[in-house]
């Protein structure tokens, strides 16, 4: 029974989708997202069909990831199939200088799948188009993370029951959050409104804002909470600093951060190496201000 249901979900799913990489969430249409869903649902309920043996999946991982390359390489084993690759660029043939190019049709040789994760965006969409055997991209920079926007959409239709007409509030880095770049292209399908808050020098880009518009999808931008209880589902983001050439990048050019001390854990210790951090040499002058002070009390020249 379980043999004859994968077999119909997989051809109901699949007969769009074969041989062809998974670059962008907008790669899917609606349809083919509530395909997956159902399919996603089938392999909650049935998690091991061993469907995958014999073939070798290729996860490239670029950058260091936790959830995404473990969750991949435990789909790949309970599918039945087999991993090779690297979770770590600096253990690999790039470390020498081999270009992309070079990887991609190198580990396509001995694959059927790549996963993989890069921090230049387009890098998987260039991959794909040179590639042989099928790319999934599993982060791209700032740009889309489609597979996490996949798993996203499951969890949003298992706790609310479905995807249509939801109010989803997205929080946080929304300028370099490429997990809700994909989120509001995915869900622009389902007739959404979605409340945008962060801090206004990490906004959600112009251009998704403008795709929103055009498709008619309404938004609103806040820096505060506010309405929280209108929304369906709060979607929460990390300031990524990974993606900031400096991390105080967002402020002028003359900033300096001072503090009367001492401190508990209001300024991290890791700002203490900032260019801005100036709360030390604070400390050292106010031996100078009370000088000054003195003097001028005591009527010193």
């Amino acid at each position: 029974m379980i043999t004859l249901l994968w077999f119909y979900v997989a051809k109901k799913t699949f007969n769009v989708m074969t041989h062809r990489s998974l670059v962008s969430i907008n790669d899917l249409t609606a349809d083919e997202i509530m395909e997956l869903m159902e399919l996603s649902r089938f392999f909650e309920q049935n998690p091991q069909p061993h469907l995958l043996d014999g073939k070798v999946i290729a996860t490239l991982f670029y950058e260091p990831s936790t959830r995404t390359r473990l969750s991949f390489e435990t789909a790949v084993q309970r599918l039945g199939g087999r991993i090779v690759g690297f979770a770590d660029a600096s253990v690999s043939s790039v470390r020498k200088g081999e270009s992309l190019k070079d990887t991609i049709l190198t580990v396509a040789n001995y694959s059927d799948l790549i996963v993989m994760r890069h921090p230049l965006e387009g890098s998987a969409r260039f991959a794909s188009e040179v590639s042989p055997v099928p790319i999934v991209n599993a982060g791209d920079g700032a740009n889309q993370h489609p597979t996490q926007t996949l798993l996203d959409l499951y969890s949003i239709i298992k706790t609310q029951g479905r995807l249509d007409k939801l109010n989803i509030f997205l929080v946080g880095d929304l300028k370099y959050g490429r997990t809700v770049h994909s989120l509001v292209m995915a869900l622009s399908h389902f007739s959404p409104r979605f409340v945008f808050i962060s801090h206004p020098d990490l906004r959600m880009p112009v251009e998704y804002k403008m795709f929103l518009k055009e498709k008619g999808i309404e938004f609103e931008e806040q820096e505060d909470f506010e309405n929280l209880t209108e929304a369906d589902v709060l979607y929460v983001t990390r300031v990524q600093k990974e993606r900031f050439s400096d991390p105080i990048e967002y402020t002028k050019d003359n900033l300096k951060i001072m503090h009367p001390l001492p401190r508990v854990d209001e300024i991290a210790v890791e700002v203490d190496a900032s260019p801005k951090a100036y709360y030390f040499q604070q400390a050292r002058n106010g031996v100078f201000a009370r000088q000054a002070i003195i003097a001028k009390i005591l009527g010193l020249k």
